[in-house]
């Protein structure tokens, strides 16, 4: 048993430097006792056999309705847009997980690298000439949300500021509470009307296809159906850009790695895992909470607290990792937990892959000169604890 789970730690340092701050957590012991910025505790676990046991533990569960009050819960959101898979057990995850799941086949992704190539080239297109990029906002956030609109089937004319709907729900403002409670409203109005307009006009796109399965089969709710078309938007969206963002940085930091995989185009798919594992988009795993006392790391969680995986942390925990610190893109598949573990695993990552490998390759295929445009040291990343991502990128070629 662990004699002092607790910690002192300021949470804003791990979102100022993550993983500085996960490794001494991780010297200091397994699992720790935390309060956020927000006043509420949780259990923050930090090393890796410990992170990936409890990822797939059914003793941990997504549901709130496990909750102690006075815990932190993660996102308020209103049932319409909560009922999701991020915060369900089975069998209703099992069932709407299947549901979905036919729109991520390996065919289906497959299928889908010929207009994500065609995308990322004309994204390219239309830098080109200046010689010079804000690589976030012209590259890294329009290729994955055009790609999800496309697979749901949002109109063109239709496509919002999802961005800034969603730095809002990451990074809320402390001072500013109505502007989350605005982009929760908006969001919740653009879903309904967009499931109103399938209704009307379904097309052959994955949300007209729940839609149909909503009102013919019933094996959805009404909430459980906006909440999906949410999440897969949402969760799409953040996670590609930063992977994208991330990895780019990464790259040019590291310049002996970027000569590597310019040297070897066929390294992409251990490249775009590696930098993952390096510095990935989300530090933390959903939050979970104990459906009855739980041992983790030799430390007893009681029934009904919060619990927070570090993926961050795991991702580079020395026990598990062989100098976890270096970016070695020719490093051998060995259990990164980037997209999760066991029943939860990211069903999106086939095309995080896809998207990542696409838009990597293609970025350094057609600039060999890329470069920083600007010192590192003035590059901001988004205050969050949960989403590790930069604000801005800007390149030059």
């Amino acid at each position: 048993m662990a004699s002092d789970p607790t910690s002192v730690m300021d949470p804003a340092r791990l979102t100022a430097d993550p993983h500085t701050g996960y490794a001494e957590l991780r010297r200091r012991g397994p699992v720790h006792r935390m309060t956020g910025s927000d006043g509420l505790p949780f259990w923050l676990v930090t090393r890796y056999e410990d992170v990936r046991r409890a990822l797939a533990d059914p003793r941990l569960s997504l549901d709130k309705r496990h909750a102690r009050p006075g815990n932190y819960r993660g996102l308020a959101l209103p049932p319409a847009l909560d009922a999701n898979l991020l915060n369900m057990d089975p069998p209703d995850h099992t069932r709407i997980r299947r549901l979905v799941g036919q729109a991520f086949t390996p065919r289906r992704i497959e299928q889908m690298r010929e207009p994500v190539q065609r995308l990322a080239d004309e994204l390219l297109d239309v830098v080109e000439p200046a010689g010079r990029a804000e690589l976030i906002a012209d590259y890294a956030a329009p290729l994955p949300i055009t790609v999800i609109c496309d697979l749901l089937g949002v109109p063109v004319a239709d496509r919002r500021d999802f961005r800034g709907w969603t730095d809002t729900l990451i990074s809320p403002d402390p001072a500013r509470p109505e502007a989350a409670r605005a982009a929760v409203g908006a969001m919740l109005r653009f879903f309904t009307e967009l499931i109103a307009h399938k209704r009307a006009e379904p097309g052959d796109d994955l949300l007209s296809a729940l839609t149909a399965v909503r009102d013919r089969e019933d094996r959805l709710s009404e909430d459980e159906l906006t909440s999906l078309a949410f999440l897969v938007l949402f969760a799409g969206y953040e996670n590609t850009v930063h992977l994208i963002g991330n990895g780019v940085l990464a790259l040019l930091e590291h310049p002996e790695q970027l000569a590597a995989l310019r040297a070897d185009p066929g390294l992409i798919g251990p490249a775009v895992a590696e930098l993952a594992r390096f510095d990935g988009p989300t530090p933390l795993a959903i939050r979970r909470f104990t459906r009855e006392d739980v041992e983790i790391g030799g430390v007893r969680v009681p029934a009904g607290e919060t619990v927070l995986l570090s993926i961050a942390s795991a991702n580079r925990d020395p026990a598990h990792f062989a100098g976890p610190e270096v970016l070695d893109l020719r490093r051998p598949e060995s259990g990164q937990v980037t997209l999760g573990h066991g029943i939860h695993y990211c069903l999106g990552a086939p095309l995080a892959r896809l998207e990542g490998e696409i838009a990597l390759a293609t970025l350094l295929r057609r600039f060999p000169a890329l470069a920083l445009d600007g010192p590192a040291g003035a590059l901001r990343r988004r205050p969050s604890l949960r989403a590790r991502g930069l604000l801005a990128l800007p390149v030059r070629f």
